[in-house]
């Protein structure tokens, strides 16, 4: 009897193994988000520690993400070669390592140093936690674990908030030293976590390693309370169809490929954008009475039911129309900031847009890993995030000229790119729904 991957998971369906692993990489995704995130609410007490302007203080965004970058896009590769366990132990070694140096740094260059070393860590850890995540999970309602997964994100965006709004309102001499270090935190627990998880089934049988792969399965049907294999059962790669690609851009992927690239760019141009500058707007000046840390947590917990419709949505519509319908929305919020008049109006668009471009990254990151076979999704993974990582790279100093002329027309900018992101989805004539990706 030959199965594939997929075939063997789904004998013991979702159960206590996804949920331990649900758990354990939700925990590093959160611990990743509060590292990004915390960009924008700490560059204000940076400034003010170093006495720096803010736009200088955006450095350590910019540093950040050109980390994320070499990070996204080296260990992907990485983990398609070596496979994705230790790459996954590495990378969270790094991030709980370089995190926690970040908040003793006493002269600012070596904050910048250090927070592009926390970048590289976390742009690794990124895209193979979803390439992973998505290897163990059967091909029914695997969209809608992957999005609760990026709903991790949202969690880690909270407890930032909420950081930056207790110290702030402590009196904290430094601010951002506490954001760093509860950003840390998680990525040390997660390291030891991350011991528990065994190599991905579908990494092993395509490297010819039956035995290893077989134990995998037979322990996560057992953890589920199903049987195990039957002895004469041979696990095997999915089929390859003649012609399949060797790499993302050859031809049966380069059309997908570069129209869901497109989206990771636009799209996170925009989400870093919005998120990078308006912590700190609504930190100082504020928008009327929309201002303070306390309607940044507001904005955060907008993001939570912008990921619950998004898991229902990429299994009820689909992945492509989801993400398309949240493009749009998340267009329309940025629209609406643009041309507000009143304080309610600006309060309701912000709120729209965090909802909008979160659900936005939940459907993503659901869809792209399914474009990819398992010899190519680390590559494909990372590749996507890399050029997300180029979008935050932008985001902090091409973004301060168009925000000199003015937010509203900043923000307003926004809406143009996210129509962008939904005319590049048309480029990808895949749905990935219900299909295996062994």
């Amino acid at each position: 009897m030959k199965l594939t991957i997929d075939e063997a998971l789904t004998r013991g369906g979702t159960g206590r193994f996804q949920w331990r692993l649900l758990g354990i990489f939700g925990l590093v995704w959160a611990a990743d988000a509060m590292q990004v995130i915390a960009v924008g609410f700490a560059a204000p007490s940076v400034a003010a520690t170093f006495g720096v302007d803010r736009v200088t203080a955006l450095q350590i965004g910019t540093v950040f993400f050109l980390g994320m970058f070499l990070g996204a896009f080296g260990f992907g590769r990485l983990a398609d070669r070596i496979g994705r366990k230790w790459v996954l132990v590495g990378t969270v070694a790094m991030d709980a390592v370089f995190g926690l140096a970040s908040v003793m740094a006493g002269d600012f260059t070596v904050l910048l140093v250090l927070r592009f070393l926390t970048g590289v860590a976390v742009g690794g850890t990124l895209p193979v936690d979803y390439a992973m995540m998505a290897e163990f999970l059967p091909p029914r309602n695997r969209g809608r674990w992957l999005v609760w997964l990026e709903g991790f994100w949202a969690v880690g965006t909270i407890i930032v908030a909420m950081t930056a709004w207790a110290a702030a309102s402590w009196g904290a001499a430094a601010p951002w030293r506490w954001i760093f270090l509860v950003a840390a935190l998680p990525a040390l627990i997660g390291f030891v976590l991350r011991f528990w998880i065994p190599e991905s089934p579908m990494y092993l049988v395509r490297k010819g390693r039956q035995a290893e792969a077989r134990a995998v399965i037979d322990q996560v049907l057992r953890v589920n309370g199903a049987a195990p294999l039957p002895p004469a059962a041979h696990l095997r790669p999915a089929p390859v169809a003649e012609g399949a690609a060797r790499s993302i851009m050859d031809g049966p992927l380069r059309r997908a490929t570069i129209g869901i690239l497109a989206v990771w760019f636009l799209v996170s141009l925009s989400y870093y954008g919005v998120f990078v500058w308006v912590p700190g707007q609504l930190a100082t000046e504020g928008f009327g009475f929309v201002r303070g840390y306390g309607f940044l947590v507001i904005l955060a917990l907008a993001q939570v039911p912008g990921y619950a419709l998004a898991a229902w949505g990429v299994e009820a519509w689909g992945r492509r129309p989801t993400l398309a319908g949240f493009l749009i929305l998340s267009a329309a919020g940025c629209g609406l900031f643009a041309f507000a008049t009143s304080g309610a109006v600006v309060a309701a668009s912000l709120i729209v847009m965090s909802f909008a471009l979160l659900g936005s990254w939940g459907a993503l990151y659901a869809f792209t890993p399914e474009l990819y076979p398992t010899h190519l999704r680390g590559t494909g993974m990372g590749t996507a995030s890399a050029m997300a990582r180029l979008g935050g790279i932008l985001a902090p100093s091409l973004l301060a000229v168009v925000f000199a002329r003015g937010f509203g027309l900043a923000i307003g900018s926004f809406a143009v790119l996210l129509v962008l992101a939904a005319a590049a989805l048309t480029w990808v004539r895949i749905e990935t729904r219900d299909r295996a990706i062994g």
